[in-house]
């Protein structure tokens, strides 16, 4: 996540950057230092921040869980942590999600491929791609390929 990133999605949820600190538990001046590009945004401050404003969409835009946006078949559900935890509206922030065929134990890695993804919340999309840097991972017909494995 880009610094401007953050500071849309802190924007999107209304918040001040002293409430912002608030809600994800760190200082001011860490918000102050990702706004500005001066540090990295941490994955744990990156996963809460999408989690937020992902939470804030449904309650206004009711969406579909993933496995009805992606026809996932009855094994595919059954091996995915969003179909045992009834959470197909946050696929993408759950690790251990099968998405492109491959449990990704990365969240720098998972997020990629989550923010292409015809499940990937439009709220969010919205912010990522109106973003001046937001370059578009590579194109795919859905989250799910068979794996390749020799």
């Amino acid at each position: 996540m880009e610094s401007h990133e953050f500071q849309g999605f802190r924007k999107k949820l209304k918040k001040t950057q002293e409430e912002m600190a608030r809600l994800l538990g760190i200082s001011v001046k860490a918000i102050r230092s990702y706004e500005q590009g001066w540090r990295s945004i941490p994955a744990h401050a990156e996963r809460q921040i999408l989690f937020l404003c992902a939470k804030k969409d449904e309650i206004t835009t009711p969406v579909k869980p993933c496995w009805m946006i992606n026809k996932c078949s009855k094994s595919r559900k059954e091996d995915c942590p969003a179909w045992e935890f009834q959470a197909g509206t946050l696929c993408w922030f759950i690790n251990g999600t099968i998405c492109s065929g491959i449990d990704h134990h990365n969240w720098r890695k998972k997020i990629e491929i989550c923010k292409t993804c015809k499940a990937f919340p439009n709220g969010l999309k919205t912010i990522l791609t109106a973003s001046p840097v937001h370059m578009e991972a590579p194109p795919h017909e859905d989250c799910f390929h068979p794996l390749n494995i020799e």
